[in-house]
């Protein structure tokens, strides 16, 4: 029996009020989805909104590119895929073995108060299934309580994308929040390596990577604990 992980894309396409696009980062869903497509796992997508995810723009620049963004770029079957993904509302925890969240600024905006969510990651808390997420999206899990009803995150070494990395961008004053102030907010254990390094870092059934390079290896340490 293969093993089933969910990956979950935002829906939201507006980069605040700047009038630019945002969405999903590339690099940050293809470097995990081939680790896991090359592992033989089944890989199932889901947004919000269902259907096409909104790319970011600029993660499709040259600068950007990767080995895994130029294999989804000629992957017919994954962009398909991807231009199908189901209804977040839909997908129930207990049909997969574990849970990711590729970033992008996106997430900041409709992954984070997102009941349907909130709940679903409760569930594979709760089923004591494993939870991953990288860069922005560690922002999906502010606010999910685990069994006892604190803050998942509360005591956990976690990451995400840094305040360094925001400034660096230059998007400090349009993101809705910093995540790693609010990971620290929530209790915890905000952990960070230099902008742009890479870093993932696994606690109990959690497990989040800090920005795009990270990506591969906090779905390889996904893998591992999926066995």
């Amino acid at each position: 029996m293969s093993k089933k992980i969910l990956m979950v894309l935002t829906s939201h396409a507006e980069l605040g009020n700047t009038g630019e696009k945002t969405g999903f980062w590339v690099e940050e869903f293809a470097a995990p989805y081939y680790a896991f497509v090359d592992a033989g796992v089944e890989v199932t997508l889901a947004s919000p909104a269902g259907g096409q995810p909104p790319i970011d723009p600029t993660s499709t620049l040259s600068d950007f590119q990767t080995d895994a963004t130029k294999r989804y770029d000629a992957d017919s079957a994954a962009q398909t895929l991807m231009a199908n993904t189901k209804v977040l509302s839909e997908v129930k925890s207990s049909d997969f073995d574990a849970v990711f969240y590729p970033g992008g600024h996106g997430p900041l905006w409709d992954l984070v108060d997102n009941t349907d969510s909130i709940s679903l990651i409760e569930s594979f808390v709760k089923e004591q299934k494993p939870v991953a997420a990288v860069c922005h999206a560690s922002a999906a899990f502010l606010n999910v309580k685990d069994a006892d009803g604190n803050a998942l995150v509360a005591g956990k070494k976690v990451t995400g994308f840094t305040n360094t990395e925001e400034a660096a961008v230059q998007l400090t004053d349009i993101v809705p929040f910093l995540v790693e102030d609010e990971l620290i907010k929530k209790g915890g254990d905000y952990q960070k390596t230099d902008d742009w390094g890479v870093l993932a870092l696994e606690d109990g059934l959690v497990i989040t990577g800090q920005n795009p390079a990270s990506s591969e290896l906090a779905a390889k340490k996904l893998l591992t604990k999926l066995g």
